[in-house]
């Protein structure tokens, strides 16, 4: 089928997603008939064996809840108990909460049982869809960027809480620079999608001082604290999803209107330009 007449037809859209996480996010942006670049402004390394996730994992019986706030989450947590031969699935102890249907996803295809998913994909949600945590015990494994807001909410409502290091954030990858730079100089792109704090910091210190052609290009943000980082670098969301997940930032952007923007330089090698 011809891209001509599809919703996006004729958008060129770079994903700052890590590889591993943009293959099915392109492939839905093709098939609504945009070109979309893959280019990582972060990558995911593991935690380091023998830290506070696996001391966490080895009594993880003695947690009356885990709250996973993202599928890297999941998957590290997942990936060290296998590792270390501790079982997570079966168990009345702890229950599991998860931020978004990907990551309860993740947990459910390794056959842990989700108790609990906020009605609105944002971390602050979680805090209130747990209710009554006074004298709870809590584990969060989470990146060591992430911000200590959701802890210290349970923490205000009596919880005892354990945050760990599940996986480390590397902003700005080296081999990104020179392709992102190309990309936005160049505007061989029309919109950049975010789907992180820690994507949309990636990017512009991917840019340093050619940050400004951000300014040229429709800026598509997952939720409101991704776009509140955007702000916080001088620059506008265009886009924001009510859904806080992919599919909703994709739906959010046609929405918004698809086509080429006025001005936007065709280039025929746009494709996925992912570093290897």
């Amino acid at each position: 089928m011809s891209a001509e007449g599809l919703p996006l037809e004729g958008r060129r859209i770079l994903v700052t997603r890590p590889r591993r996480q943009s293959r099915q996010m392109c492939e839905r942006l093709s098939r609504l008939g945009a070109q979309p670049v893959a280019v990582p402004t972060i990558t995911i390394a593991g935690p380091r064996p023998g830290g506070s996730l696996d001391a966490a994992l080895r009594v993880i019986d003695q947690y009356d809840w885990v709250v996973v706030t993202s599928t890297n989450g999941a998957r590290a947590v997942l990936a060290r108990a296998r590792a270390l031969e501790v079982k997570l699935a079966g168990g009345t102890r702890p229950r599991w909460a998860a931020i978004g249907p990907a990551t309860a996803a993740v947990l459910q295809k390794a056959g842990v049982r989700v108790a609990l998913m906020p009605p609105r994909f944002l971390t602050g949600a979680v805090a209130e869809a747990l209710d009554d945590v006074s004298g709870l015990r809590i584990l969060l494994p989470r990146t060591d960027a992430a911000g200590p807001a959701l802890g210290e909410a349970l923490i205000a409502r009596g919880a005892t809480v354990d945050e760990v290091t599940a996986y480390r954030t590397v902003l700005a990858p080296e081999g990104s620079r020179i392709e992102v730079r190309r990309l936005i100089g160049s505007r061989a792109v029309d919109t950049v999608l975010f789907t992180s704090v820690s994507t949309v910091r990636g990017l512009v210190r991917l840019l340093g001082e050619e940050r400004d052609g951000l300014r040229a290009m429709v800026i598509g943000c997952i939720g409101p604290v991704t776009a509140a980082a955007v702000a916080d670098e001088g620059f506008g969301a265009t886009v924001v999803a009510s859904e806080h997940t992919t599919d909703g930032l994709i739906a959010a952007l046609v929405a918004h209107g698809g086509g080429r923007l006025a001005g936007t330089k065709g280039d025929r090698d746009v494709r996925d330009h992912t570093p290897r």
